[in-house]
């Protein structure tokens, strides 16, 4: 047999070519093999008499076991060596050890043993032995590679009977191979990085960066270069203070270790509940945690130790610790500092006080579930709790211009002592407007305004305006410009029992009904 194996695969595609009656000199053409590569492949099969149809049947671990057992023994050098590569496989994921180190401690313990480079060469093909799909090294606690599956699952509506399409979101640690899958309703913001947190964790800890494919919930702009992470998902890495480093586009090896997890669960998770039914989100992810412990506690092929062994010895005590509190989703606005020192939040419709210095700013609201930060220039100006009462005020004293000129020419008692002048029951309304507010310089505006209007109808009818505007209990300038506008200053009585009908001449009249 050559030194060098070909791949497995090709071996198959070997003798199913020439069964079926193709030259060699076809087949080494079609393969891009020698022809005496291609001989002695069909030498061997020869040799153990094998049909086609047992080939075919025959997995690539089966053809690459029955390879290796045709070949000469192993001297009792390599098989000295051999017997540490699982203990070098740990090792490699520590940081800081390399297999320069770990020659040397072999070599100080068997000095008659391989030099570097002999080492170096089967001990990758060990890895290629047990780890067909080579992937990167890896250290502990260094990054999370994260992706959602290609196939969805399914969950039936226990009232309805309707299927919705559920989301698997997969992530890996890079070196112990630690495995999470979630179930979602969406790939969309809120959910991703929910499954995010929750695969932290999961893990008890957080690594050094996460790596997500270019999703478009962790990334606004692929590139080879210099990616623009959402802001959202790059706020939650700080808040966890770890880093995102987005695969580079074009370079399946930067994924390779998460595809191939997304594969195994596949079979290990998505097989299993094929022909089960799930009415909610959760019992579907209840049921697949029970698979994923089964997987992740599984021994790798040709070692003794698995994917939950080897976290748990090695890439545990790597991870930083988790923040005391879970990440809130952030949400993101702009506005304009108003004049009365106010920004307003659309998505509540709420007002939220900023310091008068900032009067005219345009600014960028950043709001959670609880609370409000305003920034001008990724300087925070103000941050209040969040408050979700319609057109209410949300009032730090100190924001308001108490040192500004317009406060220094109005305040609450210029404005009574105004009111005053006017009548007993405009002193009152106006002392209404004032109690109504969290702070007296929310209602200037009103204040000015209603008192104004004595220079167009005079004290006497602004008086009586506002004692209507107070039986209705209503304390707003539009309300007394509307009773002014409408004369319902001047009647005694409720003006919506004064309605007079209009004499018209297609108006029946009760002699009609006679």
């Amino acid at each position: 047999m050559a030194n060098k194996q070909i791949d497995m695969r090709k071996t198959k595609q070997i003798f199913k070519l020439y069964t079926s009656g193709t030259s060699k000199r076809q087949i080494s053409l079609q393969l891009g093999l020698s022809r005496n590569t291609v001989t002695k492949y069909i030498e061997f099969f020869k040799r153990y008499r094998l049909t086609a149809y047992e080939v075919e049947k025959m997995t690539l671990e089966e053809l690459h076991k029955l390879f290796k057992a045709d070949q000469k023994p192993k001297s009792e050098q390599l098989r000295t060596l051999e017997q540490y590569f699982p203990y070098f496989d740990k090792e490699l994921r520590r940081t800081g050890v390399t297999r320069q180190l770990l020659w040397e401690e072999y070599y100080a313990k068997h000095p008659d043993g391989f030099r570097l480079s002999q080492f170096k060469y089967w001990y990758a093909e060990w890895r290629k032995e047990v780890s067909p799909v080579m992937h990167l090294e890896h250290k502990a606690g260094d990054k999370l590679f994260i992706d959602f599956t290609g196939k969805k699952l399914t969950i039936v509506d226990s009232n309805t009977g309707e299927l919705q399409d559920l989301e698997v979101f997969v992530c890996i640690l890079g070196s112990s191979q630690y495995t999470y899958v979630e179930a979602c309703a969406s790939q969309k913001l809120g959910d991703f990085i929910r499954c995010v947190e929750n695969a932290l964790h999961f893990y008890g800890g957080v690594p050094r960066a996460l790596v997500p494919d270019n999703l478009k919930s962790a990334v606004v702009k692929s590139s080879r270069y210099e990616p623009k992470v959402n802001e959202a998902f790059a706020d939650f890495a700080e808040h966890y203070e770890t880093a995102v480093l987005p695969t580079r586009t074009y370079r399946p090896r930067d994924k390779a270790i998460v595809e191939n997890a997304v594969r195994i669960i596949y079979t290990r998770v998505f097989a299993p509940l094929r022909n089960q039914t799930f009415h909610s989100i959760p019992d579907f992810n209840k049921a697949m945690l029970k698979l994923l412990e089964s997987h992740n506690k599984m021994s790798f092929r040709g070692r003794e130790y698995s994917r939950y062994s080897l976290f748990r010895e090695v890439e545990l005590q790597e991870l930083r610790p988790l923040p005391h509190k879970r990440y809130e989703i952030r949400s993101y606005a702009k506005g304009t500092v108003h004049k009365n020192s106010h920004i307003y939040l659309g998505k509540d419709k709420h007002y939220y006080s900023v310091s008068y210095r900032h009067i005219g700013k345009q600014v960028k609201i950043v709001f959670t579930d609880s609370f409000v930060e305003i920034y001008h220039k990724d300087e925070r100006l103000a941050a209040h709790t969040r408050q979700k009462k319609k057109y209410g005020y949300t009032t730090v004293a100190e924001h308001m211009p108490s040192h500004h000129r317009f406060v220094s020419e109005w305040s609450s008692e210029k404005f009574i002592a105004w009111a005053g002048h006017i009548g007993e029951n405009c002193k009152g309304y106006i002392i209404g407007i004032l109690d109504k507010k969290q702070h007296p310089e929310q209602s200037y505006k009103s204040c000015l305004g209603i008192l104004h209007l004595a220079k167009k109808v005079g004290n006497v009818r602004l008086d009586n305006a506002c004692r209507r505007a107070s039986d209705y209990g209503a304390y707003s300038y539009n309300m007394v410009e509307r009773i002014l506008q409408k004369g319902w200053d001047t009647l005694e009585e409720d003006p919506q029992e004064n309605i007079e009908v209009p004499d018209h001449g297609n108006i029946r009249g009760g002699n009609y009904y006679k």
